[in-house]
């Protein structure tokens, strides 16, 4: 790792979207960018794709590269095999993987468990890695997105993980199907949102609970304008719940650190509060740059 001593170039190369940190050895932020140049923009053409954002951002070839996220699965540039969640989050720098013919470019292997039912992360297991360098080292973790993770640490380890397609389904709803005319319109409604958090403590199949949604407009219970927030509430604390009733929820349970785009962090928190757990927001630019800085060799 003695070639990290001077900068490097920290990428986190998502599905859709992409973030890159220039960075030099005590951890200070020399550049940054963000573009929708993700894994499916590229279009298999990664190497192209740097090269134009090492151009854009005046980064020198020399620098190395350490990317994260889709770029190391299947249909990234190269699939990098998962760590069991036993490999305790700061051991990742001793497990990097070079991509073949770019020496200078490696990429963080993500994680999988199959404790309780198959799952596996690309991408956050930076993230997590920020926040234990910033001292959360225990304790629930969750990542909203287009896959919400939920994380519990224990001492610095991955404990338990489970994903939920919240924000991907959200969208599918609105976009097809017996709700999205009711989802097409509305503005964001703190008291439906509530609601479909309540309606979310029921307990009830997610799938019934969905058609009450339309069966509360045309019955006239809630206005349609409420729809959309309701859905929300309704996705989001399912996720709640479920975490609540994993091992390990009584302990550390009441505070939640949230890494999350300003609008998603808002909504968690609130809904953090309904289930009376105190929110800790994380800025996710502050956790990943934590995180590069590990990867320089100490001292």
């Amino acid at each position: 790792m003695e070639y990290m001593q001077n900068s490097l170039l920290g990428i986190d190369w998502g599905t859709s979207n992409r973030r890159a940190y220039l960075i030099e050895g005590a951890g200070s932020c020399l550049k940054q960018h963000a573009d929708g140049q993700g894994l499916l923009a590229v279009n298999g053409d990664f190497a192209a794709s740097l090269a134009a954002l090492r151009s854009s951002m005046g980064v020198d070839e020399t620098v190395p590269v350490l990317m994260s996220g889709m770029v190391g699965s299947a249909s990234g540039w190269q699939e990098v095999a998962y760590l069991d969640i036993s490999v305790p989050l700061e051991a990742l720098p001793a497990h990097l993987v070079a991509v073949a013919g770019h020496p200078n470019c490696l990429i963080v292997p993500g994680y999988s468990t199959q404790d309780d039912g198959v799952d596996v992360m690309r991408g956050e297991e930076t993230q997590l890695l920020g926040a234990v360098a910033l001292g959360m080292r225990d304790g629930w973790m969750v990542l909203p997105g287009t896959h919400s993770k939920w994380v519990y640490l224990h001492d610095g380890r991955i404990d338990q993980m489970s994903t939920y397609m919240t924000g991907e389904f959200f969208a599918m709803l609105g976009k097809g199907g017996t709700l999205s005319a009711l989802m097409a319109n509305g503005p964001d409604d703190d008291a439906a949102f509530a609601a479909g958090m309540a309606q979310a403590r029921l307990g009830q199949p997610l799938t019934h609970s969905l058609f009450g949604v339309r069966a509360r407009v045309v019955t006239k219970s809630m206005p349609a304008a409420q729809a959309r927030s309701f859905v929300s509430g309704l996705l989001i604390g399912t996720e709640f719940v479920a975490a609540q009733g994993r091992k390990g929820s009584s302990q550390h349970n009441n505070t939640l650190h949230i890494i999350a785009s300003h609008a998603l962090s808002a909504r968690y928190a609130e809904a953090a509060t309904q289930f009376g757990m105190d929110a800790k927001v994380l800025d996710p630019d502050q956790v990943y740059l934590a995180a590069l800085k590990h990867f320089f060799p100490k001292g």
